[in-house]
């Protein structure tokens, strides 16, 4: 158990081989140093791997954890994390989610799950106030997602002869057939990256179903209360959080990234897309939205609900609509819809999906691989979808993602990813920092592990993103926050109002733009800042997330600890990758966003990998080779 509250105090090993729980140990010292969340994953990934694992090996693990704030009612607070082995890219991945599992994990009375082994046949597993059922999966095999939690929600209902209340998260056909981007479920929310899908479905494990009357205890709930209404007001008055994703959701970054050049188009050949209107955030929000919904706990509501084949689901994010609207050549908004929905309910990644969709156009188009795909030719992708999910066709194929495929059949230079994971919508060559973040991020071509510095370089604030000034330092430090929100337990949008308001809402404005001058100016500050976190003994009214957490826990938790934990985590993530092979040469773009101009008259429209990476390893204390050093890692308190 443990002294804090905001925990439920239990960890839980389960070995699927065995069909046996037992608990996984996990001290108050390990809540100190890591909190929850992705920096908990990576922990005890780091203490059980050795490098000679694979994803779908026996002893490959899988950790679903939550944060201390995950089931408080702490806004925005719903999110759980899953980390393992990646399929597609042989090192270590993490997916999180805002499905309801989390929740309903603490209310079962566990804060994480480990999870090892194979089962003999295809399974489900029944978690219900700390105990463990085993349950034939027979019948949900190949059911797609929404049918298996229906199934299950039946089974439920049944059992109890009551309506339950639970969390679920599982797999479609594609996680079962071993997809290596494919997805788990929870509800309509997607842990959608890097093949964790797949390691479920090398396991047997169709689904897990969570339920429960534990109560999260908060250290002290009215001061919690209070700072919770005061941070939840913040949000709604804030005119990114407050007025741009209620009102079209990531979907309104589509015009924004068009103007700025960055919203790559024809498998990222360009950074615009001349029909960029008719598949923006203003027309799914005035033709398509039906209604606004957001995870449990979540103010803000960035969700669109849509209408397809008569039901209405989940609506596409920014990245589904950019990458298989222009990424394809494809204008036509109510395919996209479609082919959202089939992704989802096969259990597929659609940014993966659809990068590995854009490579193969190109390649069919340059004679390197005849497929029969080709850019602005829709009638063939739903059921090239399907046979993807099932291993049929092309489908076994492209079922292996893009770096499989460029080195089987050619085209590496524009092979959209890093370390294996296909980059999302943002195109880097005018957008640098971006570029950086992708390349060094731990879990390959994520726009979010690679620290969003496209928010400061483009579509927050507009410091000049073509230089490579300060970027590699302010990339560094936005990982960092970004890993403490996560392993908090909240969505990474609760981090949008650390941008004062007036910034967004005038962009024009003298300080705004001077803010925009100062900013490539900033690095060694920053530096200053990351080494001696200790000067921060305070909590910052930009970020309520610590004083939530100290409120919630009764942890010491204050700006400096915000700091350091974020870079523990960083860190201890990178350092399991060492044990995989990960070091400095695999930290690369393709040649096409690091070699070829965007704009051939503007030399500087391409992305100066090897300038700011060289920084980025000074900035972080890491030797030439881009990795911690034992000294690092015991400064950190990591060995």
């Amino acid at each position: 158990m443990t002294k804090y509250s905001g925990y439920m105090g239990k960890v839980m090993m389960i070995d699927l081989s065995k069909s046996l729980v037992t608990e996984y140990p996990w001290s108050d010292r390990d809540r100190e140093l890591y909190i929850g969340g992705k920096a908990m994953a990576s922990k005890i990934m780091y203490d059980n791997f050795t490098g000679e694992e694979t994803a779908f090996s026996e002893d490959n693990i899988i950790v679903v954890s939550t944060g201390p704030l995950t089931g408080t009612g702490a806004p925005c607070s719903n999110r759980m994390n899953i980390s393992t082995l990646s399929p597609l890219t042989g090192i270590t991945t993490s997916s999180n989610c805002g499905g309801n599992f989390g929740h309903y994990l603490k209310k079962a009375g566990m804060d994480a799950l480990v999870i090892r082994g194979k089962c003999e046949k295809p399974t489900w597993i029944e978690i219900k106030n700390d105990k463990f059922f085993f349950h034939d999966a027979g019948d949900l095999w190949g059911m797609r997602v929404t049918e298996t939690q229906e199934e299950l929600q039946k089974i439920m209902d049944n059992a109890r002869k009551c309506r339950v209340k639970c969390g679920m998260l599982s797999i479609g056909p594609a996680g079962e057939n071993l997809v290596k981007y494919a997805a788990v479920i929870s509800g309509e929310r997607a842990a959608g990256r890097a093949g964790v899908g797949a390691v479920f479905g090398s396991k047997n494990l169709k689904a897990m179903v969570a339920t429960g009357n534990h109560e999260v205890p908060v250290y002290s709930p009215e001061k919690f209360t209070k700072h919770c209404q005061k941070w939840t007001n913040t949000l709604r008055s804030h005119p990114l959080t407050g007025n741009q994703l209620p009102k079209m959701g990531t979907a309104g970054l589509v015009t924004p990234m068009q103007v700025r050049g960055i919203l790559s188009s024809r498998n990222f050949a360009q950074g615009q897309f001349d029909e960029f209107e008719k598949i923006s955030g203003e027309v799914l929000a005035e033709e398509y939205n039906i209604v606004n919904k957001g995870c449990m706990s979540c103010p803000i509501k960035c969700t669109r609900t849509v209408s397809v084949e008569g039901r209405e689901v989940k609506g596409p994010e920014l990245e589904t609509l950019g990458l298989l609207g222009g990424g394809i050549m494809n204008d036509n908004i109510e395919l996209i819809l479609k082919w959202n929905y089939e992704l989802d309910e096969l259990g597929m990644d659609t940014i993966s999906a659809a990068g590995t969709l854009a490579w193969a156009m190109e390649a069919n188009e340059k004679g390197l691989w005849k497929n029969g795909l080709a850019f602005g030719k829709t009638a063939n992708i739903s059921k090239t979808i399907e046979n993807i999910a099932f291993r049929r066709g092309i489908g076994n194929e492209l079922a292996e993602g893009t770096r499989w495929l460029s080195e089987k059949y050619g085209g590496k230079d524009f092979a959209i990813q890093s370390k294996g994971l296909e980059l999302s919508a943002y195109e880097p060559r005018r957008s640098v920092g971006q570029g950086l973040g992708y390349a060094v991020s731990n879990r390959g071509g994520c726009h979010l592990n690679g620290g969003y510095l496209v928010i400061i370089e483009n579509l927050g604030l507009t410091a000049n993103p073509q230089t490579p000034h300060a970027k590699a330092d302010l990339c560094m430090v936005m990982q960092d926050l970004m890993e403490s929100v996560s392993m908090g337990g909240q969505c990474l949008f609760s981090s949008y109002a650390v941008f004062p308001g007036f910034l967004i809402a005038k962009p024009n404005s003298f300080v705004t733009r001077a803010v925009n001058k100062v900013i490539p100016f900033v690095g060694p500050v920053v530096r200053v800042l990351n080494k001696f976190p200790e000067m921060a003994q305070f909590h910052l009214p930009l970020l309520p997330h610590t004083k939530a957490t100290e409120l919630a826990t009764g942890m010491k938790y204050n700006l400096a600890a915000f700091i350091r934990a974020g870079e523990r985590s960083y860190n201890v993530e990178r350092a399991v990758n060492a044990k995989f092979g990960v070091n400095a040469a695999m930290d690369t773009l393709p040649k096409r966003l690091t070699d070829v101009p965007q704009d051939p008259n503007d030399p500087s429209t391409k992305v100066p990998l090897e300038v700011m990476k060289k920084v980025y390893y000074e900035a972080r204390g890491w030797d030439e080779n881009g990795l911690p050093s034992d000294a690092k890692l015991k400064k950190l308190k990591i060995k």
